[in-house]
């Protein structure tokens, strides 16, 4: 049974049947499979280029095939099933998701795998966008990034819990069992969705409206701002194992709770950004990137002392915070095609990610070495705030001008 209040047209109250908070839950453990399943690839990838026989370089393409996945599938799933009900397509991405990945874990050659990942990433964007819609109609309009916050949680606690198991897991029995848990956790999400949520229909949605927010220039604004500017943790994170085995001299141990400590701070981070959002989306958003352009640039010099790398690392993982304040931002300036905008957002994410890398890696085949990635981190992080200077200053522009009078008839 589901009921709705009237308190917002594009974004109506919904009643969960057993209580919002374990809708929330449902939702979460789903942020949790996908996000063990992204990172737990990463840290899995020489077992898997040793068993198929092949070169690292070569079986890298498997996350690319993911992130290209998820570019892909977070606008195409949510224009052409925009008329599908809410809890219906998140049942429908989560086992998506699930095949995938035992597809993956069936694998027999590296280019099946790739096609694999490829297809496990075609729901992760849209399933985050409707997913953070729904947490966000379940509590008041003070309250979503908050509850986008809570959904969300998932995926930070995905680095602490799920990859180290899933990276065990591979390591003792073989990296096909991570790709097998992953899958479970995939159903097992499925599962939660259809007992405690309610059923929510797509209201006004259709593939017309939701193609409407390519027209809207705060939504591009935004997501460049993503791309950019979060590109600067992904800068310091793809290089971040090799910099602590060759600057800072860390044992394996110590790279896993240096890792750890990361986690944390995104699991802090998360829910900090959650609360700080729903007080002011902007001073948020301004802060975090100018916060994390800080505790980047430090790295540079931090990374050669093990515990002062650790509080470091923690302190950059924090930056996650930025995103329900993104997401909610999103919510504001998309108009009627909530949706797409909130599954673009994954995608932008995704940008960063491969933008981060790539500044990283040029930074070091320059010649500037390992630390140098967290002054390139930095400077994304500064192009994010140019991003959104401009973006508020067009829309103080806009909401300065005179409205145009109407045609005499």
């Amino acid at each position: 049974m589901s009921a709705s209040v009237p308190s917002d047209p594009l974004l109506p109250t919904i009643i969960a049947p057993r209580g919002a908070g374990l809708a929330e839950l449902a939702l979460a453990v789903g942020g949790l499979a996908i996000g063990t399943g992204e990172f737990a690839s990463m840290s899995i990838l020489p077992l898997v280029a040793q068993d198929l026989g092949t070169t690292l370089p070569a079986m890298g393409h498997m996350i690319s095939a993911y992130a290209l996945g998820v570019v892909v599938g977070a606008p195409l799933i949510t224009i052409f099933l925009a008329r599908m009900p809410r809890r219906l397509m998140l049942v429908c991405l989560m086992l998506m998701f699930a095949v995938g990945n035992f597809l993956g874990a069936l694998a027999p050659t590296p280019g099946l795998l790739i096609a694999a990942r490829f297809v496990a990433g075609i729901p992760h964007g849209a399933y985050f966008g409707v997913a953070a819609l729904v947490a966000a109609a379940l509590v008041t309009a003070d309250k979503r990034a908050q509850a986008v916050s809570r959904v969300m949680l998932g995926l930070t606690v995905a680095n602490i819990v799920g990859v180290p198991l899933a990276t065990w897991l591979g390591q003792v029995l073989g990296w096909r069992s991570a790709f097998v848990i992953v899958g479970a956790l995939g159903l097992l999400t499925a599962a939660l969705v259809a007992v405690f949520l309610p059923p929510i229909a797509a209201g006004n949605a259709s593939p017309r409206g939701e193609l409407g927010v390519f027209r809207r220039l705060q939504v591009w604004l935004t997501l460049l701002m993503v791309a950019i500017g979060f590109g600067g943790l992904f800068a310091l994170y793809t290089y971040v194992t090799p910099t602590l085995q060759q600057i800072t001299h860390a044992s394996p141990l110590a790279i896993s709770v240096l890792l750890g400590l990361m986690g944390v701070g995104m699991t802090v981070g998360n829910l900090a950004g959650g609360w700080l959002a729903d007080r002011s989306r902007t001073a948020t958003i301004c802060g975090v990137l100018v916060w994390n352009a800080l505790a980047l640039a430090c790295f540079s010099w931090t990374s050669a002392h093990l515990w002062l790398a650790g509080l470091n690392l923690f302190l950059i993982g924090t930056g996650i915070a930025v995103v329900p304040a993104v997401q909610t931002r999103l919510m504001d300036v998309a108009g009627d095609a909530q949706t797409v905008a909130a599954a673009l957002n994954h995608s932008a994410f995704n940008i960063a990610n491969a933008l981060g890398a790539w500044a990283g890696g040029l930074a070091i085949a320059a010649g500037l070495g390992l630390t140098s990635t967290g002054l390139v981190g930095a400077v994304l992080a500064l192009g994010g705030i140019a991003v959104l200077a401009v973006s508020l200053a067009l829309e103080r522009r806009a909401a300065a001008a005179p409205a145009l009078p109407l045609p005499c008839k």
